[in-house]
């Protein structure tokens, strides 16, 4: 060693006495660069590779937007920790690698009104017994807590000033396009009021988050604390509010379209609650097979797989089996979208449903009821099929003690006693307990239909049953096959 320096074989000593003497650092000991070095580098393509602008400045718009972004904190109730913090990072919301939702504690905001409305979302602000929001100048004020909508995560929380407060205008979330910029703000990590900017990577996410997924996807950077803070376009507009982000991923982020919040907020600020439209149906996309077994050449549209008694849906005249491809005027390509739309709608508003009715297209006009919060309405979810003519079924008769066992209203139908590994039924997902109510849209009473329309399928076909598992009902499509 020679002064902290190795020296290696082959190096001059002469040349490590004079770097001790003299204090030289080594870029004092590098020659610029001179001009054939420099045209030996550029030899070959003497024009730019790209004439495409340079990303647009945000300095003008940061300067002007972030006094109506907020700082909001909260004290929880016991049993709610502060997992939102700036020295905690939040658990998984979904599991590995699924998008979550940050926890209360701290989060983001923005002002709306000049009086004091902010936006914020519900999970940073639920159960929160104090809700404290910090202005860019420092000047903090008690928050009163609104209304919040759980299902979209969106809460209105409201601060008395005195004075007249900077607020940020709402865009229109339709008009935006996949790689337009746009800059969110927030506090990530309780560094306060932290601007990032990306661009849209996405639009129609369905993340599981809740019934009413419709996330515009970002590579804006989001973190923790950037909770209810607002995503900008380049007009300076609010076009979505951040809310989830993918835990194990960088650069994919999520935040509620401005479109979807603004009657949610409307809502919130005169009731405090949210009221949906409801039509009345359970619903699942159509899978190929279930194409196939309806005849249809595409698979939009929402397939009814049952009607509520009484409900909208019921006294409009709709069936099982229907499919939904309209919405008062606006297309409905998968099942998800249909719940959005509804819900978009007050109750007792008229609507027009665009359905598929054996073939036959027809408009079904429907007056919307109103969505009870408790009442959970399931989407139907049928599995890819395989099959045979053997359907790969044990079935037997529903007797009242079975009936009574499995919550069944009535006793038409037969009970799947079993299924046969790696057969055509169980590749489709059918489980002991489902209750099989029809085959090829034929009812069926009892075990005497069962057998008498499946003694006539073919082989190599599709074969479309009604099933009840758990009080819902589904359609489920198989593909016949040799019996063994």
């Amino acid at each position: 060693m020679y002064r902290g320096i190795t020296v290696h074989r082959g190096l001059s000593l002469w040349m490590l006495n004079v770097l001790a003497a003299s204090w030289f650092t080594l870029a004092t000991l590098i020659s610029p660069v001179d001009a054939s070095a420099a045209a030996f580098w550029q030899q070959g393509r003497q024009t730019p590779l790209s004439t495409q602008p340079s990303p647009p400045d945000f300095r003008a718009l940061a300067k002007e937007l972030q006094p109506a972004v907020v700082n909001i904190s909260t004290k929880q109730q016991a049993t709610r920790p502060n997992e939102d913090s700036p020295m905690e990072f939040f658990e998984r919301f979904f599991g590995p690698g699924q998008p979550r939702r940050r926890r209360p504690g701290q989060g983001s905001g923005f002002i709306i009104s000049k009086d004091g409305y902010i936006v914020t979302n519900y999970h940073v602000v639920e159960d929160a017994e104090d809700i404290k929001v910090t202005l860019t100048t420092r000047q903090q004020f008690s928050a009163k807590f609104i209304g919040g909508d759980a299902k979209t995560d969106l809460a209105l929380v409201k601060i008395e000033v005195g004075e007249t407060l900077p607020t940020v205008p709402a865009g229109n979330s339709d008009n935006l396009e996949v790689g337009e910029w746009v800059m969110a703000i927030g506090n990530p990590f309780g560094l306060g009021h932290t601007v990032t900017t990306g661009i849209v990577s996405a639009k129609g996410r369905t993340i599981g988050a809740g019934p009413y997924d419709d996330f515009i996807q970002t590579d804006a950077s989001i973190n923790p604390g950037n909770s209810g803070g607002p995503l900008f376009n380049m007009r300076g507009e609010v076009i979505g509010i951040n809310t989830a982000i993918v835990p194990q991923g960088q650069g994919i982020g999520f935040a509620t379209p401005s479109n979807m919040a603004l009657n949610i907020l409307q809502q919130l600020s005169g009731e405090g609650k949210v009221t949906r439209g409801w039509l009345g149906v359970a619903i699942q996309q159509l899978s190929p097979e279930l194409m196939q077994a309806f005849k249809l050449e595409h698979n939009d549209g929402a397939l009814v797989a049952d009607v509520i008694a009484d409900s909208p849906a019921s006294k409009a005249g709709l069936k099982r089996g229907d499919i939904i491809i309209g919405f008062n005027g606006a297309k409905v390509r998968e099942s998800s979208e249909l719940p959005r739309l509804v819900a978009t709608m007050q109750p007792g508003t008229s609507a027009t449903l665009d359905i598929i009715r054996e073939g036959k297209p027809l408009s079904v006009p429907v007056v919307l009821g109103t969505l009870k919060e408790e009442v959970e309405q399931d989407v139907a979810k049928a599995k890819p099929s395989g099959a045979e003519a053997s359907l790969g079924l044990r079935v037997e008769p529903i007797t009242p003690d079975i009936a009574t066992s499995l919550q069944l209203e009535n006793n038409e139908g037969v009970v799947v006693s079993g299924v046969e590994a790696s057969g055509p039924a169980a590749e489709a997902g059918l489980q002991r307990g489902d209750v099989v109510r029809e085959i090829n849209r034929q009812p069926i009473h009892d075990i005497d239909d069962y057998e008498t329309i499946t003694s006539k399928l073919k082989t190599d076909t599709t074969v479309l049953l009604l099933v009840e598992r758990r009080g819902n009902n589904l359609y489920v499509a198989l593909k016949s096959a040799k019996a063994s």
